[in-house]
């Protein structure tokens, strides 16, 4: 396998790696559960080796990270870069030194805000293949996940940004909370969910008593547990809806997520008569690290 270089989506749970060919084309993907929660930072060599080792010839070969990889607590610390900005690239990339000499590791570093104060890791790369991808895209990129993202896109740089906790918020209230008596682990109610959207969004103030309102619902009337599951989603969707609105009202938003958390966000927004462009995270993520290794290429 005449490999040209290598990228890799190094996350909190899990390793994700390509094998790129010259001609910026795939040739294998390879995988594993070595994320930077279960690592330090000497085992990230091994575990990048225990992927790729087979096909390192004579080397080196670059290998252009994005992700944990660069947190503070990973294989080393790649220092944020302050918007407005755009993506980092391979110029602003850490060099990692390794023990094998096949492996040239560059590390792109996050973005930052000083105010309000907030960070992303990973989630600049596939801003960087939105912007690589969706020629002259100016509008608002959303990332549904644990820690969803909002981002203000404007001649090719992030321009603002702004998180919400809200899937982890709904993971804690789901699962931790009075209302994992109510809430099922599956199961899907599209009323109920776009139903709890709107009210969140034109009373967000009243979240508190709505949330509590469906283990009442459910003691009392036998809401069912696949509907108080989407009911709870919207009410928390809807209230970042409401805090994220100068982001989207009147503008084009690319929704870039795994499908389920997507197909939430898309039916929000749409109701609200947002236009939505659907992008799938992984080819974001692979167009961005293309992109970062494009720039190394010309330096």
């Amino acid at each position: 396998m005449n490999v040209d270089w290598i990228a890799v989506d190094w996350g909190t749970t899990h390793l994700r790696l390509w094998l790129m060919a010259a001609d910026g084309s795939v040739l294998d993907a390879r995988h594993s559960d070595r994320g930077m929660g279960a690592l330090t930072p000497s085992d990230y060599e091994p575990a990048l080796l225990a992927l790729c080792e087979d096909v390192l010839g004579q080397g080196p070969v670059p290998v252009i990270v994005c992700g944990m990889a660069g947190a503070r607590q990973g294989w080393a610390e790649a220092p944020y870069t302050n918007v407005p900005c755009t993506p980092p690239d391979a110029q602003t990339a850490l060099q990692v030194p390794t023990q094998d000499s096949r492996l040239q590791v560059h590390i792109l570093p996050g973005v930052s805000q000083r105010s309000p104060a907030d960070v992303m890791r990973g989630e600049e790369t596939q801003i960087k293949g939105v912007i690589a991808t969706q020629d002259g895209f100016d509008g608002i990129a959303c990332l549904p996940g644990t820690h969803t993202k909002w981002a203000h896109l404007s001649a090719g740089e992030i321009v603002s940004f702004q998180t919400f906790m809200t899937g982890e918020l709904f993971a804690l209230l789901s699962r931790q909370s009075v209302l994992r008596h109510s809430v099922a682990a599956d199961g899907w109610d599209d009323v109920a969910f776009a139903d709890a959207v709107d009210a969140a969004i034109s009373r967000p103030q009243a979240i508190a008593a709505r949330l509590f309102g469906l283990r009442a619902e459910a003691l009392l009337d036998g809401l069912d547990g696949a509907t108080a599951r989407a009911r709870l989603s919207g009410l928390l969707i809807g209230i970042e809806l409401a805090a994220a609105k100068p982001y989207w009202l009147g503008q084009q938003v690319a929704v870039i997520g795994a499908a389920a958390s997507a197909d939430a966000y898309q039916t929000a927004l749409t109701a609200q008569g947002v236009p939505v462009l659907r992008l799938d995270p992984t080819e974001m993520t692979l167009a961005g690290l293309c992109a970062a290794h494009a720039e190394l290429e010309r330096t």
